[in-house]
């Protein structure tokens, strides 16, 4: 569970070393879902029943057909106690119904016996995942009918089990929850520049692989400064917040499209595969929308793609140098709509030779090219 990088890895990892250690031939983790009143199975590992999946996309169960996860926790927590694991089997006890039977606690679930019988499984010990003092899901192990039947020292090893998976889970999210904060910007909470170089480096490697059309739009948010002075930057924020939104929307109009804040008044989008063309009518239709914010005075928009004709790109710094020049172009012709590089003459393109210049600018301008 140490090693995984997202929940779904954690919780598989956690299925994997219960099942084991408690010699179940099937184990499941499932999550709580509060706010939707649902049981949903992560995981499912071992021998699979029918209609069982390794990863389901949506195998759930109203919590109301396990009382246990609600009542019987809490009973017990009210009388000071720990959650802890029971067993149920598909059979009664010797001598008992048919029906139903338990070992070491808990409370008989008729949902459960049957489940166990139609997936022919003998036995099951079921144990509470306790996160931050609250119910979080369940651990699950079951063993084939005929195989012995889990006892009381099984589910005070269960409930052992399910405080390490308990463990190891609230460490995924909190690594989960920092490498979010560290690829996300805190104000718009779109990408931050981390994550549009991460993501510009694999694109450009497929593109020298397979010649996969990489393209990057790069905003320049007119006017904050004048609002910043004029009105407060909490005004400010707001149209960062307000652009951010626009941003996130038209990104949203080509598959896989990565929004992204770069820092100040610079945004980007970064697309991966759609033809350049594709690219172009969305950076237009951010201008145009961009332009319908109240505060703020329209945006900048640069678009370099290798889908145009602007001469080799075997680095992310040439791709960028290529969209901020054509962004610089845009601003100052205090354009409308997006200037796009290569699209006025291949390599004797303004945008292009702009681009190939030496860096001898100052200040802001040579801030653009120094990525």
């Amino acid at each position: 569970m140490a090693a995984a990088h997202t929940p779904r890895e954690s919780a598989h990892a956690a299925a994997l070393g219960v099942r084991q250690a408690l010699g179940g031939s099937f184990a499941a983790i499932s999550k709580w879902e509060r706010e939707l009143g649902k049981l949903r199975v992560l995981v499912n590992v071992g021998e699979l029943a029918d209609g069982e999946e390794e990863f389901p996309d949506d195998e759930s169960y109203p919590v109301h057909e396990f009382p246990e996860i609600v009542d019987f926790l809490h009973e017990q927590w009210a009388g000071g106690g720990e959650p802890s694991a029971w067993v149920e089997r598909a059979e009664g006890p010797p001598g008992g119904p048919a029906s139903t039977g338990t070992e070491g606690g808990g409370c008989v679930n008729p949902q459960r016996v049957a489940a166990l019988r139609r997936r022919g499984r003998g036995c099951c010990v079921v144990a509470p995942i306790v996160l931050h003092g609250r119910a979080w899901g369940e651990l699950y192990v079951a063993r084939r009918t005929g195989e012995q039947v889990f006892g009381r020292a099984d589910a005070d090893f269960a409930s052992v089990l399910a405080a390490v998976t308990a463990a190891g889970i609230a460490q995924t999210e909190r690594l989960a929850e920092a490498r979010r904060l560290a690829f996300t910007d805190s104000l718009t909470g779109l990408a931050n520049r981390r994550a549009v170089d991460m993501r510009l480096d694999e694109a450009l490697e497929l593109h020298r692989g397979d010649g996969t059309v990489v393209s990057l739009v790069v905003c320049d948010l007119n006017g904050l400064k004048r609002v910043n002075d004029s009105r407060g930057h909490a005004v400010g924020d707001r149209l960062l917040e307000r652009f951010g939104s626009v941003l996130s929307l038209c990104g949203a109009m080509l598959p896989g499209m990565l929004a992204a804040r770069l820092g100040g008044d610079e945004f980007c989008l970064l697309a991966v595969g759609p033809p350049a063309d594709e690219v172009v009518k969305v950076a237009g239709e951010l201008c145009d929308r961009a332009g319908e914010l109240d505060l703020g005075e329209g945006v900048a928009v640069g678009v370099a793609s290798t889908g145009d004709p602007i001469g080799p790109v075997r680095s992310a710094r040439r791709l960028f140098r290529l969209a901020d020049a054509a962004q610089y172009k845009a601003k100052a012709a205090r354009s409308g709509e997006p200037v796009v590089a290569g699209r006025h003459g291949g390599k004797d393109d303004p945008v292009v030779r702009l681009a190939d210049a030496p860096d001898r600018r100052t200040g802001p301008e040579r801030r653009r090219f120094r990525r």
